[in-house]
């Protein structure tokens, strides 16, 4: 007896002979045919139908589960022989999404052992209490245990440090109250090296009550981050200490550099008022001269001291003691107090006061060590120009106020030296630079913020007269009118 076929069926089904040949098909069968635009029936079957019909006849046995692929449909064709008829029924079923899901499972799969056997992170499941259920192959490396070896145990057992209990009860109560937690511990590797490990944990909940069943945690080995950051740290701290004392060299050179011209002047009036009373006894109109010399080593001694307290007082940032300024009478006054210095370089100082009579406010002290700073690095720069014109005429250096269209008030000191390019004006007011032979290079640097400190600012320019032009400039709020007499003072 043979097989029939229902035009119920959903499924398609065939019935063919023992060479292959369809006999019969059912309703679910041609209308898979149409749908798919095929030109019979046999053509939904695997291409090999035929070996497949001789072998169920030959064994007498079903084969299950062959696969035909027509179109976007897959379908799983089972082979079922009748020895007594000759026939053969081939009964097929839609699989499409079993078998599209089976192959997105393996492909999953597949992503995610390539991704557990090759992450440099290691990831691990971990019961409630926080013991390993299982863990990646970057064990090995990172913590020197198998996964195998670590199933069963405790974090504790290979996370150990002074503050892990604690940072472990923080963690789960993190987890049990948000879902989430992070924590940064130290370890002992079995090596013996001691590294530092980035958690971060995710709870797995159970669907119903919302009880913690799994955690899942990825460590992360920041050893090189924390050592680098320590290495930072001792290099900030060390760069720090050099700076520090950078500064306090810096402050003694400057001090040092500033008391070289009033102590010069005081050894200059010491010696020549000893020459003159060796020769009082004589000369008797030579004590005078010696009561004179005396004097103004007393002066220049006392302006030594002055000047030391108003520089550190400006260097440490601190207070300062400030005034208007009348600045044709500092011209003046540092004009004469160089005026020896000057003499014997053969250097002519030319005073040219604005006729308005410019003020403004600053430590008039500090002010007159800047302008002596300037008036003094002018005569070595004219000195300078002499001697390689193999020249022993004089030369002139140039004070002057101003008050530009800009209403800035201006302080020129205009020298008839070899002057500079303009690397070389970059580069003046760097500390520690100097072109002349035993300088400190720490004057212009020094009288540049000193001049910032009053609000103003001190800049260099090519002269005509082949020098150079040093300028301070003082903005129109650091100006005062010079019929303004009050005084701000504060102590140091």
């Amino acid at each position: 007896m043979g097989f029939s076929l229902s035009d119920a069926d959903p499924q398609p089904g065939l019935i063919l002979s023992a060479d292959a040949t369809l006999l019969h098909s059912n309703r679910a069968a041609e209308a898979l045919q149409v749908a798919n635009r095929l030109l019979s029936p046999v053509d939904l079957l695997p291409t090999n139908t035929q070996a497949l019909v001789k072998a169920t006849m030959a064994q007498v046995r079903a084969i299950e589960n062959v696969e035909a692929r027509i179109n976007n449909t897959i379908l799983m064709w089972t082979f079922i022989p009748s020895p007594d008829s000759g026939e053969v029924l081939a009964r097929g079923r839609d699989a499409t999404d079993d078998v599209r899901t089976h192959d997105e499972a393996i492909r999953s799969n597949r992503l995610y052992r390539l991704i557990t056997e090759n992450t440099t992170d290691l990831i691990s499941r971990h019961a409630p209490d926080g013991r390993f259920i299982d863990a990646t192959p970057a064990s090995w490396r990172l913590l020197g245990y198998s996964p195998e070896e670590l199933r069963g145990k405790p974090l504790e057992d290979i996370f150990h440090s002074d503050n892990t209990a604690r940072q472990l009860m923080e963690s789960h109560v993190s987890l049990r109250d948000d879902g989430y937690a992070t924590m940064t511990l130290d370890i002992t590797h079995v090596d013996g090296s001691k590294r530092w490990f980035e958690i971060a944990s995710r709870a797995i909940r159970e669907t119903y009550t919302g009880a913690v069943v799994e955690v899942v945690s990825v460590s992360r080995d920041i050893t090189a981050r924390v050592e680098s950051e320590e290495s930072r740290r001792k290099l900030a701290d060390e760069l720090a200490r050099t700076a520090r004392l950078a500064a306090l060299g810096e402050l003694a050179s400057s001090i040092a550099h500033e008391m070289n011209q009033p102590l010069a002047t005081i050894v200059n009036f010491a010696s020549a008022s000893q020459r003159y009373l060796k020769s009082a006894e004589t000369n008797p109109e030579h004590f005078e001269r010696v009561s004179d010399g005396l004097k103004k080593t007393i002066h220049h001694a006392n302006r030594a001291s002055e000047v030391i307290k108003r520089l550190r007082a400006f260097l440490r940032k601190g207070q300062k003691r400030t005034a208007t300024v009348a600045l044709n009478q500092t011209l003046a006054n540092v004009a004469r107090l160089c005026q020896w210095e000057a003499d014997k370089n053969y250097v002519d100082i030319v005073c040219a006061p604005d006729a308005c009579g410019p003020s403004i406010i600053a430590d008039p002290v500090l002010l007159e060590q800047v302008l002596i700073n300037l008036i003094r690095n002018g005569i070595e720069a004219n000195e300078e120009a002499r001697g390689i014109l193999m020249s022993n005429s004089g030369s002139s250096l140039v004070l002057s106020t101003s008050v530009n269209e800009a209403g800035e008030t201006l302080i020129e000191v205009t020298d008839e030296g070899p002057g500079l390019d303009d690397q070389g004006i970059r580069q003046m007011f760097q500390p520690f630079y100097t072109s002349k032979p035993h300088g400190l290079g720490l004057g212009l640097s020094m009288s540049r913020s000193i001049v910032e400190g009053f609000g103003g600012f001190l800049d260099a320019k090519p002269a005509s007269t082949g020098g150079l032009t040093l300028t301070c400039r003082f903005p129109p709020t650091s100006v005062k009118l010079s019929t303004i007499n009050s005084e701000t003072s504060t102590d140091e």
